[in-house]
């Protein structure tokens, strides 16, 4: 983009047998393949999280026609599929994963599908793959008390550490919601920067807690994917999503509310 917006690509499992949990935000390997290559056709540059947010918070230029590519969760086919592909091209990446639901000591049984061990994972940071912080067992970060929101996020950035021994930078919010409340408790808790969804194209002004992201389906095609990573028809493409999360905005806002007026009566 040459406007100072930038296409933050979203991607959860690549599979070429994903389960119903994980189907429609999956992508089969070969979509995957097709749409890296476009990347690279189009002359765009993907750059990890960490060093978007770095550039804007510093004033430093960005790359020319810079576009991310982050995965949530940590499933296994990243490593297994996705991972040669992002080395053929060079191409830097960034995988939130969920500590809780990958494969070793820390696994609480709620991974939705295969997901990454940690052997896995520290060959995809020697990868040029970024890794952040999806919390450790992937609640809805607003419905959470203050203490087990900050359980969540320390335990998440703790656990990436000892395994890596790299403390994670940035962060995404599970199903990408966030609230004041919920931002305000990543920045506390270290990480420099956060990644929403919202659909729409990632700009400085967001501010580094509130970045917009891309969602990539299995239903993606190429021409559509060729759009989004050039920040055209957005709007168009995004309309029914939008509506769909203003409308449960609202829902998680009366549930807040409820919960609020519910403690006061204790």
């Amino acid at each position: 983009m040459t406007d100072g917006r930038v296409p933050i690509l979203m991607y959860h499992a690549v599979s070429t047998s994903p389960n119903d949990a994980t189907r429609e935000l999956s992508v089969a390997p070969e979509a995957f393949a097709e749409q890296m290559a476009l990347i690279g056709d189009l002359g765009l540059t993907p750059v990890r999280t960490a060093d978007l947010a770095a550039r804007w918070r510093s004033g430093r230029p960005l790359p020319e026609r810079p576009v991310l590519i982050t995965f949530d969760d940590g499933y296994e086919g990243v490593h297994r599929h996705a991972l040669p592909v992002l080395a053929k091209h060079g191409f830097p990446a960034t995988v939130f994963v969920s500590t809780g639901w990958l494969k070793g000591p820390h696994d609480m049984g709620g991974g939705l599908d295969a997901m990454l061990d940690w052997d896995q994972v520290r060959e995809l940071a020697g990868a040029d793959v970024e890794i952040g912080g999806h919390s450790h067992t992937h609640p809805q970060l607003d419905q959470l008390p203050d203490d087990r929101l900050r359980s969540e996020l320390i335990l998440c950035k703790e656990i990436i550490g000892d395994e890596l021994g790299t403390v994670p930078a940035s962060f995404a919010y599970p199903y990408g919601y966030s609230s004041r409340r919920v931002r305000e408790a990543v920045h506390e808790t270290g990480y420099a920067q956060a990644l929403a969804v919202n659909n729409g194209l990632a700009r400085r002004r967001q501010g580094p807690y509130a970045l917009t992201r891309l969602t990539v389906r299995r239903t993606t095609g190429v021409e559509e994917f060729g759009r989004m990573v050039e920040g055209r028809a957005i709007a168009r493409t995004f309309a029914r999503d939008r509506a769909l999360t203003k409308g449960y905005a609202v829902v998680r806002r009366a549930r807040q509310v409820r919960r609020k007026a519910i403690r006061s009566r204790v």
